[in-house]
């Protein structure tokens, strides 16, 4: 029963990308992560940052779901390392920057934006994307063993769960309540103009 949920919602998800709405508004967040990645992020201590270049991923993952979530994310890691590389290119990270949005879309797609619900998108992010592929990567870019790099990756993952739950949550559920209506309204515009074409044609 579950897999068949997730295989149906990549399919409405796919849908998604016929509509111009969601094209223009994906282009939007982009634009509005490059920014934010470039010039808004806070430090609290030593070992936690906050950055905000995140919020406008989830925002794309939550209203339209894992495959557009998924290649959204893959097309931004991609044009954020062309504008200001960072060392070699590796496509691992690419691919960790698709796995996070396919997670956050299928947990947030098409459901009740809820504390408990973000919370256990963002322990599956940290645990599946940071701590494990990630750590992956970075074993194999510098050749570091996992005993090394693994615990000092959990333990800050752990500290930055509740901090990111919190402010992100909060960011988001005043996005949906500005955001989502809007989006929402313009894919049903669309939909009652080709209904309309149809009818006449």
């Amino acid at each position: 029963m579950w897999f068949k949920s997730i295989i149906g919602s990549f399919r409405e998800s796919a849908e998604e990308f016929k509509k111009l709405s969601v094209i223009v508004f994906c282009g939007m967040m982009g634009a509005l992560s490059i920014v934010l990645g470039t010039f808004a992020s806070i430090s609290v201590g030593p070992t936690i940052k906050i950055g905000f270049s995140a919020i406008p991923n989830i925002i794309v993952d939550a209203f339209f779901g894992p495959t557009v979530g998924g290649v959204f994310g893959a097309l931004m890691n991609t044009l954020k390392y062309m504008i200001k590389p960072d060392g070699a290119f590796f496509p691992g990270f690419t691919l960790s920057a698709a796995v996070a949005p396919v997670i956050y879309g299928l947990i947030l797609y098409k459901k009740k934006l809820t504390i408990v619900r973000f919370f256990f998108a963002q322990l599956l992010v940290k645990a599946i994307v940071n701590v494990g592929l990630n750590t992956l990567w970075l074993n194999m870019l510098y050749g570091k063993a996992f005993s090394v790099i693994l615990p000092a990756r959990i333990v800050s993952n752990l500290i930055q769960l509740p901090v990111d739950t919190i402010v992100y949550f909060i960011l988001l559920k005043a996005v949906y309540q500005v955001l989502l209506p809007r989006v929402r309204a313009m894919g049903q515009g669309r939909q009652i103009k080709k209904t309309a074409k149809n009818r006449q044609s």
